[in-house]
């Protein structure tokens, strides 16, 4: 109980609570403008925290990162175009209902479903880390290659009835992913010749590239047309009809932030993982899978509700264990081994109140997102008031310097505007994008876990079934796959009596 007290002493500091308003504004910011995600945001502000107590430091990491991510709704329901990737999974359905004049309600639905999220996490953080920690430490490469594959394999149900055209996709996104060094044999693939290509196609220049670059090209193509959103918008109260949408959906919520938290808590996973499965898993069992991607509340609030109860998910392994659950929490171990507060079970025994101040950091970084986050809503909106001729170069703008600023290299842009052509390309003949930059995160990931499970196992594939968790998690995978084969073969059958049974008896 003294612990918890220092604790609160801690965080209810005038300083700490001022870094973390400041912060939160900043994560705002950066999460709103495509490109420059959460962990860029993280990144930003670690020289900031090098002469600051560990506790503020952690606050502004911690309440920069929860903004971030719930920002990059922002420009994805208005202009199509994700702020952060955990936005890509569900861009599609908020950009179109903000096109039905409904973005107070997928705006609000973000805001207050990310909040829900993000608070979950957090009290799942602080009651079950240590259990949660250990079950993560006990994945090999056998599973983590299972579980990259069934997330490869959400792709096949975001690509919204055509899964010949969304395996195509996905193909394009691992092919992207073979570029650069091999990560088995260390040997250059595919670089022809060019030192940048070593390091691989980078994934945010490759992300603006396919869906924000695409967009400027689809509008310079158009008839240039200025459709009038601003003024088919009532930006009122966006938390009106939010407690129908809770009401209505409490299973879905609830199903996305048990699954959020537990991919968030597998070292690697994070929120953009937890993001894309839950959306494919909301699709699967809907009432009215049809509706995905036509613009459908249910995948917005399944999808929003897991990115942040990803967020504290990613801290379990990285506080109990020292393990990275994500990017962020990666930078946010560095920072801790420069406060002397070395992550890892004797964090515990040493200093509990820090742990403390943490659990109490999150859930209050998640209650001051609502005030912040109604605030960004009635500030960004003013985008779609602003003429397409003029958006879309600051648009253009904003994709150049994101893609710049990853690397600081021109090299990254030339990715962007490469990208660009063949994601307008794509779209133009019905591919759809979120598959192929889903292949694109994840190729990498199934490739390393398989050639090392491999390795291991001296080439014997039923290697891949003999440890209980991989088995299952095999299972589950290939599961979708012949659900998806036996989905097309019914098709088939069902369309093969309207093309052969033409003649008729008068």
């Amino acid at each position: 109980m003294a612990a918890f007290e220092t604790a609160l002493g801690l965080v209810f500091e005038p300083y700490t609570l001022w870094m973390m308003v400041l912060s939160g504004l900043f994560g705002l910011f950066v999460g709103a403008m495509p490109g420059l995600t959460a962990t860029m945001a993280t990144a930003l502000l670690v020289p900031v925290t090098f002469f600051m107590p560990p506790v503020p430091a952690v606050a502004m990491l911690v309440t920069a990162t929860a903004m971030a991510i719930f920002a990059g709704d922002l420009p994805g329901a208005l202009v199509r175009i994700p702020g952060t990737p955990a936005s890509a999974a569900y861009v599609e359905d908020a950009h179109r209902l903000t096109r039905k004049g409904r973005a107070e309600l997928v705006l609000g639905c973000g805001l207050v479903f990310s909040v829900i999220g993000g608070i979950f996490g957090s009290l799942v953080l602080a009651v079950s880390a240590p259990i949660l920690a250990e079950f993560a430490l006990g994945f090999s490469s056998f599973e983590y290659f299972w579980l990259a594959l069934f997330g490869l394999s959400c792709a096949v149900f975001i690509s919204t009835g055509r899964p010949v055209k969304g395996i195509v996709s996905v193909l394009i996104g691992l092919a992207l992913a073979t570029v650069g060094i091999d990560p088995t044999a260390g040997h250059p693939r595919f670089t022809f010749g060019s030192v940048e290509l070593t390091a691989g196609v980078s994934f945010i220049p490759a992300m603006i590239g396919m869906f924000a670059m695409a967009e400027v090209l689809r509008w310079v193509t158009s008839a240039r047309t200025i459709e009038d959103l601003a003024g088919r918008q009532k930006l009122g109260n966006v938390f009106k009809g939010q407690w129908q949408l809770l009401r209505r959906y409490w299973p879905n919520v609830l199903r996305s932030n048990v699954v959020g938290t537990a991919i968030g808590v597998l070292p690697g996973a994070g929120a953009d993982i937890a993001a894309w499965v839950t959306y494919a898993l909301s699709k699967r069992f809907s009432k009215e899978p049809e509706k995905f991607g036509t613009g459908h509340i249910e995948g917005v609030v399944d999808a929003g509700t897991a990115n942040n109860s990803a967020l504290a998910g990613a801290w379990v392994p990285a506080l109990v264990f020292g393990i990275p659950g994500d990017t962020i929490t990666a930078i946010v171990i560095g920072v801790l081994y420069i406060k002397g507060m070395n992550p890892g079970p004797t964090i515990m025994l040493n200093n509990p109140e820090f742990l403390y101040a943490i659990f109490i950091i999150f859930v209050l970084a998640n209650v001051l997102l609502l005030p912040l986050g109604w605030l960004a809503i009635k500030v960004f909106r003013r985008i779609l008031a602003i003429p397409r001729e003029f958006l879309m170069p600051m648009i253009l703008v904003c994709c150049v310097v994101g893609s710049f600023a990853i690397n600081n290299s021109v090299f990254g842009v030339g990715i962007m505007l490469v990208l660009g052509v063949i994601g307008y390309l794509m779209e133009e003949n019905g591919f759809p994008i979120a598959p192929a930059i889903l292949g694109l995160v994840l190729g990498e990931m199934i490739e390393t876990h398989f050639m090392t499970s491999m390795i291991k196992a001296d080439g014997n594939l039923l290697a891949f079934f003999e440890r209980p968790v991989s088995a299952f998690l095999g299972a589950v995978t290939l599961s979708v796959w012949s659900w998806v084969a036996i989905g097309a073969v019914r098709r088939s059958l069902r369309a093969s009596p309207a093309t052969t049974g033409e003649v008729t008896v008068p």
